[in-house]
This record gives structure tokens, C-alpha cells and sequence, in this order.
């Protein structure tokens, strides 16, 4: 999906029927016939008719821009005409265009202004996918059929020339030499100087005058042929190393819990994982109550990952410091845990912790990070979950996974937008030991290597891999939501705000008026037509969406391209789920950095992860999980039983052979008060250390709040262990149910 300015990091190519006048084959038909990957497109802008007036006083004076940042960033403009309702330009302007990435021309119509900023009116979004190599293609796009207002457009891709009319310079990621390549240019533009990279020796500094009174000093360095960013959607080598190892334990543990007469075969053990969902102090201290409990019955050797969310990292970041963790008495770390949940949180802000923080601060910023106020956070936890200066780092968890002693952790953020609703953008991004990726792209790099800056999937500039405490503010960053955000929340709608904040989008692709043109491929994108909101609702919007405290982190997508097919792509389309993946223009690619908060505020839930189907593996999971075509069991419950929740539910789909079997806790208090233990009842004198509040007004355990009383502690830790212990027969009825399935497979795959 992703790809590199070069043809040899092309994924597949679609058959192309489409032939050129002459007979010769299109540019997509010619590229796999070893012709040059790289050709140059001639827009030429006309005319428009009938064009809208900007305002009540004068007739718009219009001007065209166009923006194809596949081939430069820079955005091109016709000169403006004043006053005129059908203006005409017939102005030609060049790209250079691969054929293999997914090229989107927006062309942009605006009425210049000479105080305030200029009226953006509509832009055009056309995929050049439709073009047909040395063919002139003419359209007139209908703007606004009702008024006949149209742009008048023609396009001609051609064989890259000899010598173009502007030259850049940049890096060739194949790896061998250096190359100079023509990029894009308005004719009447002079072009710079043009210097042969591959005349450039290696290593040496080279200065090339540009101007009377400027230098452009050039460094060449060999690139290695592997990329620093790994493409793909199979699991690393080192994960896979860590399941063959992980296998062992757990075939062991499967055959003492469920008492197994014989032992299990490689390929008969189950992929079980303990998902944790986030919620502050509460999530942490539940978690480690759930943890106590499953490690009583051994499920925790049962299972080979653990995901996690929001406050549930702060549970799983502690444990991991300890490579033995799991093989362990969990009580004295729980002991550890409520000693500093239950002390005063107030020193952390004393101007002298204050101060040692700006200090930190100061230093990450020097290191190239990009400092927000989800950094000062995470210094904050550090400080209220612990004593003393935490030099922990992610990757140095890789030493709790060696020998396949606990599971593999998984942590989880989405990545959203500063200006846009997460319900209309937002993507998973995961954490492990190992590495960072965004799987809908299927692009990774090495944990110790997140937050450097890339480049075209090559490493820039390495930066030091942050501690732990910065990611423990980035996966519970709850200072980021935006007020939209909080109303989605509350509400569970932002139809109200979508109606008066979003853009208008107009597909124009069936229109009559525009002409029905061979397409000389199969994926592609209707013709659409963005209208922006008025002045009032950008506004509106703007204060909706910002997001005053989100992590920033330098892009490592950032200079890759999405290839043409990517929509085809099933591991793509499988998390393709907002507006914007439509618009490769305004993916994550083409951003300078990725702006990371916690995945509560959209699912409380940490299973995308373990959805992945390399890894094999409720109700907003399941229908998330629907309407992703994910298999998933059905999550049913009449309206009584959501009142009045049951302790554990265990859930699967029989008729869907790939629907992962779930055992989900819901965090309540039911039998507990009545019982101390599994058939254990409580006496008159201790009922009252069976009332825990969870979400009450009056409730100890808001999400808030971040120190407990060690009452509040000791009993949500209690309460969560005795949900596990209670329910001991379905979690192994579970665990049956996971071998019986696991071993059907595996007498259905052929020998």
C-alpha cells in the first residue's frame, strides 16, 4: 500500500485494458514493460462558466489553484482575473507523475482578496487514474448543475522528456547512485540551477552557487538497499521468535489447568490474550485485582499477549520492569501499587519537582522532540505511581520476553487529527517491545527508534528513545479531547455538529455533463466536488476540534506514498473506517507528524491488536468489529440484563470459524457483596466491605481521580480478584472450547 518513490517497492499491479490512440499501451501497461516509471502530466486550466459570486459587492475575482502533492507540495495557481463571471486562463502547468502511486489532483477555484485572506469556494478532487498514456483528456466538471457553473479542464500524460522545464533535487531510495528529478513548475517560472547527482562523490561536501547571494552546500551518502521503516503486514522476526518460545509455556500451562492427559502439539496451542481496558486509577488497580486472580488458576502462563489502554499501561508498565513478573507473587507488587495510589499526590507539584520537570523538558525538546503537555503529564504519573526517576524504556521490556517467561505486551493509541473528529479519522497505532507500526498501512519501525525522523521509510535523524514516562502520558493522554470529543462521549452523536461543521462533499462522478472516459485502471476514485463550510461554521468547527495537549511525534510514514490499489488492499480495507480514506491526499503519509491520545475516547477496548490476522486471533467492540466485516461474536443482551450485568460473559460464534472466542468482565459488584469468596458468604460484620461504589455520583473511583484511600484500594482489588475466582468454570470451559477449536483446525488443514 505503501510505497517508495521507486517502481521496485510496487506491490502488484491491476491488468490495464486501456490503450493509447496509437495502440501502444498505456502508462500502467508500459511501466510493467520496463518502461520509465516517472511521466509528465500537462494540466492545462481554460475556463469556468457561470461562477458564483464570493460576495454581495462585486463579481468574484478568480484565480485556480492546483495542488498535487504526490509530485510537489508546492501548490501552482493561474493568474486572476477580476470581476469576470467566465473567467478564461488557458494556462498549462507540468507534473511529474509515477503511475504506481495513487495520484489525486485537487484543483481548488478562489476568489483573491486584497485585505482579508482569499474566499476559498470548492475544490475539485479528480484521480488521475483515469487518464489513458498520450491521450489528450478533455473534461468540464459540473460545479453546481443548477446554476451551470462548470471548470473546463484538459489533461495529456506523456513520456517523461529528456529535459524538463523546472529540475529539483532529491535522494534516490533505491539505493545505488543519486539522481536529479523534475518535479512540477508553472511554465513562466525560470528553473533553478541543474546539478547531476551522480557526479556527486560520496561523502564529500560539494557547494553550488544559486543566485548572486546564496550557496546550496550538498552532502551524498550511500543508502543502504533495506529500508528503516519495514512494509508489511507479517509479524516481525522477533515477535515470531518470541511465539515458537511463548508456545512452550504455554502448552505446559494448558495441560495443568485443564488437566490434559496428553501433551499439546505446536500447532494445537491456542493464541490466548488478555485484553484491559482504560479508565485512570480505577483500570490500574482492577487490573492488577484481575491479574492476582488469573494468576491463582495459572491462566496468565496460558496466555502469550496482553493488551493494554490508558490506565491499564500504567499496571503493565510497572510489571514489565520485573523480567519474572508473571512467575511471581503478584501481592508485594500489589502492595507497591497501593502504597503510592493512597499517598499524597501534591508534592509533584511543589515548585521544586516543577522545576526538576522544566529541566526535562527542556532537555527533551533539545533531543528534537516536539514537547507538549502529554510530556508533563507522564512526568506527573511517574511522580505519583513511583519514588524515584524511572530510566526504563519501552524496548527494554524485550528482556521480560527472552525466553518467552510472560506475555508479549501490546500497547495501544489511535492517531487522529488536530483539526477533524476521531469519528471521522482516527487509526490504530500499536506499541510492543519490539516494534511501532499503524497496521492499517502495514508500515513498523523498532521501538527504539520512535519519535526519530524518517524519510521516504529511511532514518533522518535518530533521536533517543523516550522513557517510559513520557508513553505512560501519551497512552493515558486524557487532556486530549476536543469538545467534540466530550459530546460524542455524552451523546453518542455528532450528527447535530456534522451537519453545520463538516464540508460539503458532492460525488460528480455519474453527472451527466462529464464526459465517460476508458479508465485505465480498475481502482479508482469518483470525481467529487468539496465545498467548505461557510465562515461561521470553520470557525465553529475550529473550536469544536482543536486539541489544545496532543502528543506529536515525527511521522516515520512521512515521504512513502500509498500505492494506487491501496483501497483494494484487504489488510488496509479491513481498518478502513472513516470518511477520509477516500482522500489519500489527507492520510497519514502526507502528514509532518502523528498526533497520538488515548484509545478510550473512541473504544474502550484494547482488541484491535489481537484482530490482526497475522496474530489470529461489549458491545462497542462487537458492533465496531460488524461493521468492519471483523469476525467477531455477537454481543446480545436484552434491555434488563444491561441494567443488571452479569459478572462474566463468554461469547462465540460457532458458524464463523475465524470469530475469536471472548470472555468478557465487566467491572461490577454483584455476588461480591454477599461473598467474600467463591461460596464463601460474609458475616453481618463484614457486608460492609462489600459495598464498592464503581459509578456512582459519590463514587471514589471516577476516572479523575487519582488518589484512593486504602480502603477504596484494597476493595476494588479484591472485588476484581473475586470476579476472576468466581468464575473459574467458564474461564476454563473457555480455555476447552479455545483447544477443541484449535485442534478441529488443525484436522481440517491438509497434510
Amino acid at each position: 500500500m505503501l510505497q517508495r518513490q521507486m517502481p521496485s517497492w510496487v506491490f502488484h499491479y491491476l491488468p490495464d485494458p486501456c490503450q493509447a490512440e496509437d495502440g501502444r499501451p498505456s502508462a500502467t501497461c508500459a511501466l510493467e514493460r520496463g518502461l520509465s516509471p516517472c511521466h509528465l502530466l500537462t494540466v492545462r486550466v481554460i475556463r469556468m462558466k457561470n461562477i458564483r459570486q464570493a460576495d454581495v459587492v462585486s463579481q468574484t475575482d478568480c484565480f485556480v489553484s492546483l495542488w498535487l502533492p504526490t509530485a510537489s507540495h508546492e501548490r501552482l495557481r493561474t493568474r486572476t482575473i477580476s470581476n469576470c463571471p467566465n473567467p478564461e486562463w488557458n494556462e498549462s502547468f507540468n507534473f511529474q507523475i509515477q503511475s504506481q502511486v495513487k495520484n489525486v489532483l485537487e484543483l481548488s477555484v478562489c476568489d483573491e482578496d486584497t485585505v482579508t485572506p482569499d474566499d476559498h469556494l470548492l475544490t475539485v478532487l479528480y484521480d488521475l487514474t483515469k487518464l489513458c498514456f498520450r491521450k489528450k483528456t478533455h473534461v468540464k466538471f459540473p460545479l453546481n448543475p443548477e446554476g451551470m457553473e462548470e471548470l473546463e479542464v484538459e489533461f495529456l500524460l506523456e513520456e517523461r522528456l529528456d529535459k524538463s522545464p523546472a529540475w529539483r533535487f532529491t535522494q534516490n531510495p533505491g539505493g545505488g547512485g543519486r539522481v536529479a528529478k523534475p518535479c512540477c513548475c508553472a511554465p513562466k517560472k525560470t528553473g533553478p540551477v541543474c546539478q547531476p547527482l551522480n557526479c556527486l562523490p560520496d561523502s564529500q561536501a560539494v557547494t553550488l552557487p544559486v543566485g548572486d547571494n546564496c550557496e546550496l552546500h550538498m552532502k551524498s551518502t550511500p543508502c543502504p538497499q533495506t529500508l528503516d521503516v519495514r512494509l508489511g503486514f507479517s509479524l516481525c522476526p522477533a515477535e515470531l521468535e518470541f511465539l515458537q518460545k511463548r508456545k512452550v509455556v504455554v502448552a505446559e500451562a494448558l495441560k495443568q489447568v485443564l488437566q490434559l492427559e496428553e501433551d499439546l502439539q505446536g500447532d494445537e496451542v491456542p493464541l490466548i490474550a488478555i485484553m484491559a481496558t482504560g479508565g485512570g486509577t480505577r483500570s490500574m488497580t482492577a487490573m492488577y485485582g484481575h491479574l492476582l486472580g488469573l494468576q491463582k488458576l495459572n491462566i496468565v502462563n496460558c496466555a502469550s499477549y496482553i493488551t493494554g489502554l490508558s490506565g491499564a499501561t500504567w499496571t503493565m508498565a510497572t510489571l514489565y520492569r520485573d523480567p519474572d513478573w508473571s512467575s511471581k507473587n503478584l501481592e508485594p507488587a500489589i502492595f507497591e501499587a497501593r502504597r503510592h495510589a493512597v499517598k499524597d499526590k501534591l508534592p509533584a507539584l511543589f515548585p521544586d519537582q516543577l522545576s526538576k520537570f522544566r529541566e526535562e523538558l527542556r532537555q527533551r525538546s533539545q533531543e528534537g522532540y516536539k514537547v507538549t503537555f502529554t510530556d508533563f503529564w507522564g512526568l506527573l504519573i511517574e511522580a505519583c505511581l513511583g519514588d524515584e526517576r524511572n530510566e526504563c524504556k519501552l524496548s527494554d521490556q524485550r528482556a521480560a520476553l527472552c525466553q518467552g517467561q510472560n506475555p508479549l505486551p501490546i500497547y495501544l493509541t489511535i492517531n487522529v487529527k488536530d483539526d477533524v473528529s476521531n469519528q471521522d479519522f482516527r487509526e490504530w497505532c500499536e506499541f510492543s517491545p519490539y516494534e511501532v507500526g499503524l497496521q492499517k498501512y502495514g508500515a513498523f519501525i523498532p521501538t527504539e527508534l520512535f519519535g526519530s525522523e524518517f524519510f521516504m521509510g529511511r532514518l533522518m535523524k535518530r533521536i533517543p528513545e523516550s522513557r517510559m514516562c513520557f508513553m505512560l502520558g501519551l497512552w493515558s493522554s486524557i487532556f486530549s479531547l476536543n469538545l467534540l470529543d466530550a459530546w460524542n462521549l455524552s451523546h453518542n452523536s455528532e450528527e447535530f455538529f456534522h451537519r453545520w461543521t463538516r464540508e460539503r462533499v458532492h460525488d460528480i462522478e455519474d453527472e451527466p455533463l462529464l464526459p465517460e472516459i476508458p479508465k485505465c485502471d480498475d481502482n479508482v476514485l469518483d470525481t467529487t466536488v468539496v465545498t467548505p463550510g461557510s465562515w461561521l461554521s470553520n470557525t465553529f468547527r475550529s473550536v469544536l476540534t482543536h486539541r489544545p495537549f496532543v502528543s506529536e511525534f515525527h511521522n516515520f510514514l512521512q515521504g512513502l506514498q500509498l500505492h494506487t490499489d491501496y483501497l483494494q488492499n484487504r489488510e488496509f480495507s479491513t481498518w478502513k473506517d472513516t470518511v477520509l480514506d477516500s482522500f489519500p491526499n489527507q492520510l497519514t503519509e502526507s502528514a509532518n507528524h502523528l498526533c497520538l491520545l488515548d484509545t478510550a475516547f473512541f473504544v474502550n477496548s484494547s482488541y484491535p491488536p489481537l484482530l490482526r490476522p497475522e496474530r489470529k486471533p461489549m458491545k462497542q467492540t462487537c458492533e465496531y468489529c460488524t461493521t468492519q466485516n471483523i469476525p467477531f461474536p455477537k454481543y446480545e443482551l436484552q434491555e434488563e440484563e444491561e441494567e443488571k450485568l452479569k459478572e462474566c460473559y463468554l461469547m462465540e460464534n460457532p458458524q464463523e470459524p475465524d470469530a475469536p472466542i471472548v470472555i468478557f468482565f465487566p467491572l461490577i459488584n454483584d455476588t461480591f457483596q454477599k461473598y467474600k469468596a467463591p461460596g464463601v458468604e460474609r458475616s453481618p460484620e463484614e457486608l460492609e466491605q462489600g459495598q464498592v461504589d464503581i459509578y456512582g455520583p459519590k463514587t471514589p473511583y471516577a476516572t479523575k481521580e487519582l488518589t484512593y484511600t486504602e480502603a477504596a484500594f484494597d476493595k476494588m482489588v479484591k472485588l476484581s480478584e473475586y470476579n476472576i475466582l468466581n468464575n473459574k468454570d467458564k474461564l476454563l470451559q473457555a480455555l476447552r472450547l479455545a483447544v477443541e477449536k484449535k485442534k478441529h483446525l488443525k484436522g481440517q488443514c491438509p497434510s
